[in-house]
């Protein structure tokens, strides 16, 4: 078991204190920091605090792959961590996108090969033949879209808007089944000519603006979505699909799993977020990034989704809270310790093989395994290889640290 120290990548779309705080740095920071990566992807691996100096976890893995991943899930996985860890702050609305299946990717992958579209390509869409479900739980307040709202409720919404050239959109949705309504709608929108758009989305923000003026509640936090994204990107046809998707609002420790073909957008906020180890997106607006419309297209699922059913089920073991989902490549909990688990050793529950990363997000924790014993505060992280745990645990003030390792 050692320290494992991140990665910070800078977008435009960060924060300059979030992860600063989180980590124990100065803030503000030069740069907007979106994401600290905390794993073994080949763009931006972790280092793991050695007796020697800091090593890769990439070339820690590559040197013994049977100790660090164990051998079920080198079985699986090969020789590499199926999962990638982050923690993601967000001043800014991402962009508009989407992930893909592990057949689109494998088949996507294998096209922009055939193209002779290089990996590094800024209209590269593939880096990868993997698919990318993720998980994301809040460590603070955390507002996104996800998921294509149920028809009937995204006609309310229009409706309640009063915009006379939604109108003919509002029939588009009405007139079929709810996902080929979604289709149909998502692509006029999408493909619209731009003059179309410049006229369609101030008008649109028109009625959001007269909603809000005439103290109506029910749609708000829709109509200021639309709002703050029009005066980002004017005339961008992702504030028109940003109509369709639901508007969610997590409290520290709610969470919600993207499977692949969701089209999402994170608004702000600060969350843990564990994916598997993929950098395959599909951007479908609100980015002056590349766009392949047909790509995009061919990978979404136009399903209708409650924001109720975006959110995973859990599952109490002791102070381990589970966030379950289908995924095979990750496992996500976060180990509580207060009250009378606070100020003796406690066992933490060993629900999956193979190795650990550790993230104190409160408090802070002795963390023992087989052949060393670390201290993690708030910010700092833990990797546990496969022949290391399990872990105990002692604590002597209320803490949480995040858990992630491989799925069943």
């Amino acid at each position: 078991m050692e320290l494992l120290r991140g990665v910070i990548r800078t977008y435009a779309w960060g924060s300059r204190t979030a992860i600063a705080d989180f980590t124990g740095r100065p803030a503000p920071t030069a740069h907007p920091e979106a994401e600290l990566w905390l794993g073994a992807h080949p763009a931006d691996p972790a280092f793991v605090e050695t007796e020697d100096g800091e090593r890769s976890l990439l070339d820690v893995l590559r040197d013994d792959p049977e100790g660090q991943l164990g051998p079920s899930v080198r079985d699986r996985f090969g020789d590499v961590l199926p999962f990638l860890v982050k923690v993601l702050a967000a001043d800014e609305p991402l962009s508009l996108q989407a992930h893909p299946s592990t057949e689109q990717a494998v088949v996507g992958y294998q096209n922009e090969d055939r193209m002779g579209v290089p990996l590094s390509s800024p209209v590269r869409n593939y880096r990868d033949r993997s698919h990318k479900p993720e998980l994301l739980v809040a460590i603070e307040p955390f507002e996104a879209l996800a998921g294509f709202r149920p028809v009937a409720r995204t006609v309310e919404l229009m409706r309640a808007l009063a915009v006379p050239e939604l109108d003919p959109f509002v029939e588009l949705l009405v007139g079929q089944s709810a996902a080929d309504g979604l289709r149909t709608l998502f692509t006029t929108w999408i493909t619209a000519p731009q003059p179309d758009l410049d006229a369609l989305v101030p008008a649109v923000l028109d009625g959001a603006v007269n909603y809000l003026r005439s103290g109506a509640t029910e749609f708000a936090d829709e109509a200021r979505t639309v709002l703050e994204l029009g005066e980002r990107y004017p005339g961008d046809a992702g504030v028109l699909a940003a109509l369709l998707l639901n508007r969610l609002q997590l409290a520290p420790g709610e969470a919600i799993y993207l499977p692949a073909g969701n089209l999402h957008s994170y608004l702000r906020g600060v969350g843990f977020e564990v994916m598997a180890n993929s950098d395959n997106v599909l951007r479908g607006g609100l980015t002056p990034k590349h766009v392949d419309v047909p790509e995009l297209l061919r990978v979404l699922d136009f399903t209708p989704a409650s924001a109720e059913s975006l959110h995973p089920r859990l599952d109490q073991e002791g102070f381990d809270l589970e966030y379950l989902t289908p995924a095979v490549e990750f496992a996500v909990s976060v180990l509580r310790l207060d009250g009378e688990n606070l100020g003796h050793e406690v066992d933490a529950p060993c629900r999956h093989d193979g190795p650990q990363i550790l993230v104190c997000a409160e408090g802070g924790a002795v963390v023992r395994a087989k052949s060393d014993t670390l201290t993690l505060e708030r910010g700092a992280a833990a990797w546990v290889s496969a022949d290391d745990g399990p872990i105990r645990l002692v604590a002597d003030r209320p803490t949480q640290l995040f858990r992630a390792t491989v799925g069943i």
